[in-house]
């Protein structure tokens, strides 16, 4: 079994940064309603605490969930949207979409395009991690907590074929310790 080798965030690192993401974004939409996106299911733990820490008015808060690795460690490249929600939820509303990592972009990318299709007046992007060495798919990400490079990471909603999401620290495992 695959397990995680060392803590890479703690979860005090994990509270910066998610402060600072939302002190930036409140900054940016101070005057604004917000609905905030987040995709699922990895991102869910990341949006609970970032909602708590916005200073914004959130209008709604709505979920979408892709599916692009299964069981393994590298992604598809084939995302899926299997859950979406409807035009009138985003149609002519400020949207920032909450994702837990960004890597290849190709989920990014779909999320992105399937909700351009709903009309928002203005679409961001807000990721707690970035890895752009990664990337296939060019995404341009609106807030960043952390880059980091190419580590398969998990814990605080991250997952491994749907284990160790419960994790509150983000945990690094090692490709060579894969079973």
């Amino acid at each position: 079994m695959t397990e995680p080798s060392r803590i890479y965030l703690s979860r005090e690192d994990i509270a910066g940064l998610v402060e600072r993401l939302a002190s930036e974004i409140g900054g940016n939409y101070r005057d604004r309603s917000l609905t905030l996106i987040g995709v699922l299911r990895g991102g869910f733990v990341f949006l609970a605490d970032l909602v708590r820490q916005l200073q914004a008015p959130v209008r709604r808060v709505d979920f979408v969930r892709v599916e692009s690795y299964g069981a393994k460690m590298v992604s598809t490249g084939r995302p899926q949207i299997v859950q979406g929600i409807s035009r009138e939820s985003i149609a002519g509303q400020d949207v920032l979409i909450v994702e837990d990592i960004v890597d290849t972009g190709a989920t990014t990318a779909a999320v992105l395009r399937y909700l351009r299709r709903h009309g928002p007046a203005s679409l961001g992007l807000c990721t707690l991690l970035d890895k752009p060495s990664r990337r296939q798919v060019d995404v341009s990400v609106d807030y960043v907590g952390m880059t980091i490079p190419d580590h398969f990471v998990v814990g605080y909603g991250l997952d491994f074929d749907e284990r160790y999401r419960d994790l509150p620290d983000i945990w690094v495992i090692d490709p060579e310790r894969e079973d």
